[in-house]
C-alpha cells in the first residue's frame, strides 16, 4: 500500500505531546487491571491474552493493532470471518464482557504511546477495507488512527462504514484540541451506556468493491 503521509499528522506535535500526557499514565495507573484482565483471558479459554491484527494507520503504513482476545483462536476463519455480530458463538465469555465495556480495547494505550495511534482519531481499519477507499476517502489516513473518535461517539459499529468515514473526515477538517477534550467527554458516556458494540441491522461495511472482495473488521 502506497505511502500517504504529509509532513505530519493531523494535530502534529501538540497532539502527540497530549497523546502522551494521557496514555502514559493511563498505562501506569491501569496496569495491574491489564494484568488482572490478561489472566483473566488465559484462564478463560486457550491461547495468548493479547490480539493481534494489521491494520492501517497514518499515511497508509500498516502497524500491529493490540486488544485483549475476545475470541476462540482461529475466529476469523470461522463462520462470519471478520463480521462479528452481538451473540456471536466464537466470542468467549471473558470476552463478551470485555467488548461489552470496551476494557479490550485497553492495550492499545501501548500503540499510542509508541506512535501508531492517538488517543483521538479515526479507527484504524484492515488493508483490504483500505483498498475500496475513493480519494476523499483515503483523506481518513492524514491522522494517527485513535482509540476513540468522532465517529464513535455518532454511532461506533451500529453505522454504516460510509458514514463513519464521513464522520472522521469532518473530524480532519475540522480538527482542534478543544474537538478532542469534547470527543473524550463523549465517549465515556458512550462507553458506560454500552452503546454501538455491534454492528446492529444499520452497520457493517458498505463500500463498493474496488479491487479484491473482503469481508468487513468490526472493532
Amino acid at each position: 500500500m502506497s505511502d500517504l503521509r504529509t509532513d505530519e499528522p493531523v494535530g502534529g506535535r501538540a497532539k502527540r505531546a497530549v497523546d502522551l500526557a494521557i496514555a502514559m499514565p493511563l498505562a501506569l495507573a491501569l496496569g495491574p487491571l491489564m494484568i488482572a484482565i490478561a489472566l483473566w483471558v488465559r484462564h478463560d479459554t486457550p491461547g495468548p491474552a493479547i490480539f493481534r491484527q494489521a491494520r492501517i494507520g497514518y499515511g497508509g503504513r500498516p502497524f500491529a493493532l493490540l486488544k485483549f482476545r475476545t475470541m476462540v483462536i482461529g475466529a476469523e476463519g470461522m463462520g462470519a470471518g471478520l463480521r462479528v455480530q452481538a451473540g456471536d458463538s466464537r466470542i468467549t465469555r471473558a470476552g463478551r464482557i470485555l467488548r461489552a465495556t470496551s476494557l479490550d480495547e485497553l492495550p492499545q494505550l501501548v500503540n499510542v504511546i509508541r506512535g501508531d495511534m492517538s488517543i483521538v482519531g479515526p479507527r484504524p481499519t484492515v488493508a483490504a477495507q483500505v483498498e475500496r477507499y475513493d480519494a476523499r476517502q483515503r483523506r481518513r489516513l492524514l491522522a494517527r488512527p485513535g482509540v476513540t473518535g468522532l465517529a464513535q461517539v455518532r454511532g461506533r459499529n451500529a453505522i454504516p462504514w460510509s458514514s463513519r468515514i464521513g464522520f472522521d473526515i469532518e473530524y480532519i477538517d475540522g480538527w482542534s484540541m478543544t474537538r478532542d477534550l469534547v470527543i473524550l467527554a463523549r465517549t465515556v458516556g458512550v462507553v458506560l451506556g454500552r452503546r454501538g458494540a455491534y454492528r446492529g441491522e444499520a452497520g457493517g461495511f458498505d463500500l463498493p468493491h474496488r479491487s479484491t472482495p473482503t469481508e468487513a473488521s468490526d472493532e
